[in-house]
């Protein structure tokens, strides 16, 4: 399986889906032109992962801002490794955010009451 990797810029975010490495990050500002377009490849990735996955996956969020349509696609990503725990496999979500941003913090707890994945929010 062909790794995801896209460098971060002002509008979009650090991708990295590595299966062979066991790398799963998503970090930095999402506010894409269009949401879409940027996370269909990632969406489409993440359900061919979900057929064959790893013996344990640890996705980590370490986002600096992201805008509404963005919450609505890692919403969805985060549904699809939800899915994933809850046939069974071993899935962990690492929820990171600056100490000081309670805006990043308290998105990081909505998620985590909303999805069965253990879930551990990490300040830096």
């Amino acid at each position: 399986m062909e790794p995801i990797r896209i460098e971060g810029t002002n509008q979009t975010p650090k991708v990295i889906l590595d299966k062979d490495n066991n790398i799963f990050e998503i970090s930095g500002h999402s506010l894409p032109e269009n949401v879409q377009v940027f996370y269909a490849p990632i969406l489409e990735w993440i359900d061919q992962y979900i057929a064959n996955p790893n013996e344990k996956t640890v996705v980590v969020f370490s986002m600096d801002y992201y805008n509404t349509a963005s919450s609505k696609m890692l919403f969805e990503i985060l549904k699809k490794f939800d899915k994933l725990h809850s046939n069974g496999k071993d899935v962990e979500i690492h929820w990171r955010y600056a100490e000081d941003d309670e805006d990043m913090q308290e998105a990081g707890e909505d998620y985590a009451t909303i999805v069965e994945v253990p879930f551990k929010l990490i300040s830096y």
